[in-house]
């Protein structure tokens, strides 16, 4: 049986076996999404085949607790977790990324309102068995852009010394794992619902890998976007008001946002560059250079000294040539 069969059967079983269906754009992941509409009616099917996806059941979790705190994922319609099918609530087409394209000027407002989100969340009761982002989770899962980056899927280099070091910096700074963080906390996965009102003008998308971590990750993933460039003044700001409400020590928290930032794009570039050399998402190559900034900047930080050191020898730029060469591997594979 074919999954376009399965998925009618779904429709069927949900009453929306006569909507007109259009397909979505995808993400990262094997997930594909596809909005119904009939009349003035409209829903969201997320398809998730079992085999690649096993953390359905988890967004359905997720998506309940964060209802139960107070905040706006979408509303769980119909579910048929043996198949990989959920029928969500249609929050509609304004991500932030694309109302930003539209009108730049928001960008202080929506920033300000996510924070709030992240603020609101770091409040809430922690939604148990999530798995806990330790420093040591936080550093082994860098492996990839040892593999995929700087080895392009062969035999990568030693990477003790950057792992000795990026863990000693975790533990300095985040070794609390105390707030839910949903880890893709970014523009594109940000709804833009200014009718609403709080925290609820911001829906929330892609969340079934919540984890529990330090109260930063979240804000770092916000503020240092693969997708799209955040301004100096915006990110500054957001971090100064995030500050004022949270009672954390300025300077511990900024060392914790260096420190969690380097984790997160060491692991962005290596994520990259396998979905790159592994599964041909060519644009996913063009995001690489703006990782590399990111991390640039956090090895600013003086928490991470030992790490730029480690770094220096094992990374390689992201020149014109070296993306250029994954642009090449990439052309050799089919598009899925």
């Amino acid at each position: 049986m074919s999954r376009a069969t399965d998925r009618r059967r779904f429709l069927a079983s949900q009453g929306w076996a006569d909507a007109v269906v259009t397909r979505l754009t995808g993400d990262a992941s094997n997930r594909s999404y596809v909005r119904l509409r009939r009349g003035d009616e409209t829903a969201i099917v997320m398809d998730a085949p079992t085999a690649t996806n096993p953390d359905t059941a988890r967004f359905v979790e997720v998506a309940h607790y964060l209802h139960q705190v107070g905040l706006r994922p979408p509303r769980i319609m119909g579910q048929d977790l043996d198949q990989g099918f959920l029928l969500l609530e249609d929050l509609g087409d304004a991500l932030f990324a694309r109302v930003l394209e539209q009108q730049p000027e928001l960008e202080a407002r929506l920033y300000q309102v996510a924070a709030q989100v992240l603020l609101h969340l770091r409040r809430a009761p922690v939604l148990p068995g999530l798995t806990q982002f330790t420093p040591q989770v936080m550093t082994r899962i860098t492996d990839l852009a040892y593999h995929w980056y700087a080895a392009e899927g062969a035999t990568p280099p030693d990477h003790a010394p950057a792992d000795a070091a990026l863990l000693a910096a975790l533990h300095q700074a985040a070794a609390k794992t105390d707030v839910v963080a949903l880890r893709d906390f970014h523009a594109e996965n940000l709804v833009w619902l200014p009718g609403a009102q709080g925290t609820d003008r911001a829906g929330l998308l892609d969340f079934q890998d919540a984890v529990l971590a330090h109260p930063a990750y979240d804000l770092v993933s916000l503020l240092q976007d693969a997708r799209r460039d955040v301004s100096p003044k915006t990110r500054d700001n957001t971090i100064a008001a995030y500050l004022s409400q949270s009672g954390d020590d300025p300077d511990h928290f900024k060392a914790a946002l260096a420190a969690i930032g380097a984790q997160r794009n060491l692991r962005i570039l290596g994520v990259f560059a396998r979905l790159a050399l592994r599964a041909g998402k060519r644009h996913y190559v063009d995001m690489i250079h703006r990782v590399w900034q990111h991390l640039q900047y956090d090895l600013q930080h003086p928490i991470l000294a030992d790490l730029k050191t480690a770094l220096a020898s094992l990374l390689p730029a992201p020149t014109p040539d070296k993306l250029e060469r994954l642009r090449r591997v990439c052309a050799t594979i089919p598009a899925p």
